[in-house]
């Protein structure tokens, strides 16, 4: 599948649509993003046809879709129009144009009308999905206006720390873009390496500078390729020097630090090579974030990167030892929220905001947080406007992982990014994070939402995005209940009585030293009881306390006696953490156990077990999207499943997260496993 994967050129892979899509796909309803207004007009478009195709964008998306002659009957006609006449929502967002589009498909004639040639594009990218679901055989007729509710919908990878293969790079934005994606973040620098090649100062590529991935780095010509690219699909690409922090690779190449005089007269140099090298972006960011600096650094860069450069300056929010205001920093053009401490700078003009705060999925599960991400708003806003201008999911491997397979499998790249792609797209959501939490609610508009999400991803997943790592499965059908916390005084093995109770449905409550012990439903495969970030995002439980112990369960129907797969997590482990692995025989350093119709399912043997994984120490199994699924026979009829969890103070892990995966897949672990029901009482 590797081989494959690495020979279908991004052209191919769209054009390749009919052997890939599912027989049967309702077109119109696997759209996604989903358009803001759609109505089906009752006829077809038919394919595999030559067309008159009259563009003056000259967009070779459009154009790749479909077998052109002069002398055709059947027409595809871009018409361009201003904002105004248009009549779809937008805002300023400079370095940005209106998305907007409107189309018709009828029997012989597609048109499209547009604002400018990202529009056209946006167009032309629904155009290819509806063909794609129907095999390349018909395009059905439709009318659609569309837009995005947020201008900026991106994704960002830190090659600094962890290498990415330049070719990798370009399928995912070919794939993403697929989807409405529209930014790609380069960071492009940090500790391990600097990775932007520099021909005035050669040593800052030399291996020797390198701790990660020695003497890997992009040449100016691959990344003005690279922006090509993604320009060509829509996408705009924000490159990254970050400055003055995470510059240890830059001390160590140069001599100096960046906050130093002959740091200054460098990286002003620098800048120089790579607006050059990125003649196409509209943006630099400059980072500014952790280290530690002034509001003179940053106004220097910022100013330099304005007027010298004539690009606008991003920095992250917040800066350590500097205020974010007009006054302080008067030549900055965007702020990128990053952590619970980043708030929304307002008051300032032309200055929007990126939301990117709950958006770090290196510190993310696979299903809860997932469906955190989907639910959430941005940054409290129902859609984009002077102050708020999208949002951006971060990719920052802070730890070593064996392939860069790992870091997209692992951090779940394609679910994260399409999901946080399509609220950028849709806008809404009912809650943000820090009050709607990750729990997906048992049912209503929220679960119907998301369901639907889901359903179409998965779709794509089957079909545009089979050859790559993506560990989501369906969760939408997986249905538990937890019990309230039993007090286990800091024993991680005490035994409460789901535990010893043999009626043939768990009841749903327990009496337990004069007490009473409820529990609640829960939907989803993977459950947050105490979320990574503790209070600030909320889990099942509003108050979790340390020392105690619940337990979930539910019962799976199967209609026949069958082997299959089980994807089991108790302990995510960040790519931007150190913590301590399993030791030999445990799921997690908590007591966490798992029994499948009474018999324990065991974990794997672990290659880290029991040691202390720093930075430089490759993750391995210890996340389950980097092992085989869990093999257990399923008995026909229905089977119980019985989760303990502990959760009690572990040393070696600095964020105490409390949560379980849990989900049923085919023997390989690429899809959940059909036609089998999740009751926790036994219900159909």
């Amino acid at each position: 599948m590797r081989v494959l994967r690495c020979l279908l050129p991004a052209l191919f892979v769209l054009l390749a649509a009919a052997v890939l899509a599912r027989p049967g796909a309702d077109p119109v309803n696997c759209l996604l993003p989903k358009p803001k207004m759609l109505k089906e007009n009752g006829t077809r478009f038919r394919m595999r046809r030559a067309v008159r195709l009259t563009d003056p964008t000259g967009c070779t998306l459009l154009a790749s879709l479909f077998r052109t002659s002069v002398k055709a009957s059947a027409t595809v006609r871009v018409c361009m129009t201003d904002d105004a006449s248009l009549g779809t929502f937008d805002y300023v967002l400079e370095g940005f144009p209106n998305e907007g589009y409107r189309l018709s498909v009828t029997d012989n004639k597609v048109t499209v009308t547009a604002a400018s040639r990202i529009g056209v594009i946006r167009a032309a990218q629904t155009l290819a999905q509806l063909a794609a679901a129907t095999g390349g055989a018909y395009i059905p007729g439709v009318e659609i206006t569309d837009y995005p509710a947020f201008k900026l919908r991106g994704f960002m990878h830190d090659v600094g720390r962890s290498f990415i293969s330049f070719d990798e790079l370009k399928r995912e934005i070919d794939l993403l873009a697929r989807f409405k994606v529209n930014v790609f973040h380069w960071h492009l620098t940090d500790n391990q390496a600097f990775r932007f090649e520099s021909k005035c100062y050669p040593q800052l590529n030399n291996p020797a500078a390198m701790t990660r991935f020695a003497g890997q780095y992009y040449t100016q010509a691959q990344c003005t390729a690279l922006e090509a690219y993604a320009a060509e699909r829509g996408l705009t690409v924000i490159p990254e020097i970050d400055m003055p922090g995470h510059s240890a690779a830059f001390t160590t190449a140069m001599g100096f630090t960046m906050q130093s005089d002959q740091g200054r007269v460098a990286l002003k140099q620098l800048l120089r090579e790579l607006a050059a090298a990125f003649p196409l972006a509209p943006y630099i960011h400059m980072g500014a974030d952790e280290a530690g600096t002034t509001a003179a650094f940053v106004n220097e860069m910022s100013q330099f990167i304005r007027d010298s450069l004539s690009r606008r300056c991003i920095v992250w929010n917040p800066i350590s030892g500097v205020s974010i205001t007009s006054s302080s920093l008067p030549y900055i053009g965007m702020t990128e929220m990053w952590s619970t401490a980043g708030r929304k700078v307002s008051g300032v003009p032309n200055v929007p905001n990126i939301d990117c705060r709950y958006n770090y999925v290196n510190h993310f599960d696979v299903f809860a947080d997932l469906v955190g991400i989907y639910k959430s708003n941005i940054y409290y806003a129902q859609q984009g406007g002077s102050e708020i201008a999208g949002a951006i999911t971060a990719l920052w491997n802070d730890r070593k992982t064996p392939s860069e397979q790992d870091i997209i499998g692992q951090n779940s790249l394609y679910a994260n990014v399409m999901a946080t792609a399509e609220r950028g797209w849709i806008g809404g959501g009912s809650q943000y994070i820090e009050a709607g939490g990750t729990t997906l609610p048992e049912g209503g508009a929220e679960y119907e939402e998301f369901a639907d999400w889901e359903r179409r991803f998965l779709y794509y997943k089957d079909m545009w995005l089979s050859f790559e790592p993506v560990p989501y499965v369906r969760q939408s059908n997986v249905h538990w209940r937890i019990t309230d916390a039993f007090p286990n005084n800091g024993n991680p093995a005490a035994v409460f009585p789901p535990e010893t109770v043999r009626d043939d449905i768990l009841p749903a409550t327990f009496t337990f030293g004069g007490q009473t012990y409820g529990s609640r439903p829960a939907t989803g495969g993977g459950i947050y009881l105490r979320h990574t970030w503790g209070g600030t995002v909320p889990a099942f439980f509003s108050s979790p306390q340390l020392n105690a112990t619940a337990y979930a369960w539910t019962y799976v129907y199967s209609p026949k006696a069958q082997s299959c797969g089980a994807l089991i997590e108790f302990q995510n482990y960040g790519r931007s953490e150190n913590d301590n692995a399993p030791d030999i025989g445990k799921w997690d350093r908590k007591g966490s156990r798992v029994w499948l119709n009474d018999e324990e399912i065991l974990p794997p043997v672990w290659t880290n077990a029991g040691r202390s994984i720093h930075a430089e120490a490759e993750l391995e199994n210890e996340n389950f999207p980097a092992r085989p699924p869990v093999r257990v026979r399923l008995r026909k009829g229905w089977n119980k499943v019985l989760l303990k969890l502990p959760y009690v103070a572990t040393p070696g892990v600095r964020l105490n997260k409390w949560m379980f995966t849990f989900v049923l897949t085919v023997p390989d672990g690429h899809k959940a496993l059909d036609g089998i029901v999740y009751s926790p009482d036994k219900s159909k």
